[in-house]
């Protein structure tokens, strides 16, 4: 796989700034500025979504052709008045699929337009790197406030809250070819459309070229994905979501300030999380035909090294050692160190 990079350092900075922005409602800095509630804004927002869904067609005659369509084949383009939908396109409202969430204690639809689920066998999770193109727009008058030119790598833990949902519904790349040049084509990649309401975009912040409270249309391609472990220790930061809301940030099981998905001592008793883990290694001798073992719930691969077509594979597996159905790197009374000798 050609290897996906994201700037640790950045990552950390982008946390510290979640946290400080976090803080920003109640502590003065905003001081005279009133964000306008989540649920007003969303009765403003879904009338906006709804005719825009109506009034826009797209080429579904021209990409049901494409064997092997990108974001870059697809034509979003607005009713005029008085004009039926040409032959050969398809109306958005009548090519969506609606989904609903839960963000920030209020409820949002958002829309896909599935144009290609991609061919590959992965799936991203909410938390984890991903290379794509994209084209981000607006709603309201259809402005490009952003392309990439290049494929771009970027952590689904930092994006907006509707494209970490959207994004992880889609495979990626069947396969890729690295040309001579260094370019790299992909092969039945991950094409869609999503249209969101400003809730699950960028709110009341904005962002460069995008005023607050806009509601935002994204094309994309995804290439492809790799699982990510923010802070390495042997839990995927996907399972550190333990509310299963999607959002990473307040699972914060030892309420230290640090979310469990970037904390190394996830419950706080001293001993570090990867040393709460029960290690297991695997010896995989591929001239002899040997397969690689199926991994057990809970268990996740932390390393992988080959030579000479002898894989070893580390991993580590979460251990529950009292029975109470708590695992030991959440309990902070279990201070077990599986790595000791």
């Amino acid at each position: 796989m050609k290897k996906i990079k994201i700037n640790y350092l950045l990552l950390t900075f982008l946390l510290l700034g979640i946290s400080l922005a976090s803080c920003r409602k109640d502590d003065g800095i905003t001081e005279g500025i009133d964000e306008v509630p989540r649920d007003e804004q969303q009765d403003i927002d879904q009338p906006i979504l709804d005719t825009y869904l109506a009034t826009h067609y797209y080429n579904s005659g021209e990409l049901a052709a494409n064997p092997n369509p990108s974001m870059y084949d697809l034509v979003i383009t607005e009713l005029a008045e008085g004009e039926t939908v040409p032959a050969d396109h398809t109306l958005l409202e009548d090519a969506v699929e609606t989904y609903q969430t839960n963000y920030k204690d209020q409820d949002y639809n958002y829309y896909i337009l599935r144009i290609n689920q991609g061919g590959g066998e992965s799936m991203p999770h909410f938390t984890d790197d991903v290379r794509i193109n994209y084209e981000g727009s607006l709603v309201d008058d259809g402005e490009v406030f952003e392309i990439t030119a290049n494929p771009e790598d970027f952590d689904l833990a930092l994006a907006i809250p509707g494209m970490s949902r959207v994004i992880p519904k889609f495979n990626i790349a069947e396969s890729y070819v690295i040309n001579g040049d260094g370019t790299v084509t992909y092969n039945n990649v991950g094409v869609g459309l999503m249209i969101l309401p400003s809730g699950l975009g960028y709110y009341s912040a904005g962002t460069a070229g995008i005023g607050p409270y806009k509601c935002l249309v994204f094309k994309f391609d995804l290439l492809q994905t790799e699982l990510n472990d923010h802070d390495a220790d042997g839990i995927p930061s996907y399972v550190e979501n333990l509310d299963g809301d999607e959002d990473i940030i307040d699972d914060d099981t030892d309420e230290d300030s640090l979310a469990n998905f970037v904390d190394q001592d996830d419950d706080g008793d001293g001993v570090l999380t990867i040393n709460e883990l029960m290690p297991e290694e695997y010896i995989v001798d591929t001239n002899i035909g040997q397969e690689e073992p199926t991994l057990g719930a809970g268990e996740y691969e932390v390393s992988r090294t080959e030579v000479d077509g002898i894989i070893t594979i580390k991993t580590v597996k979460i251990m529950d050692s009292n029975g109470d159905e708590t695992p030991d790197y959440l309990d902070e009374n279990i201070t077990i160190n599986y790595n000791e000798d």
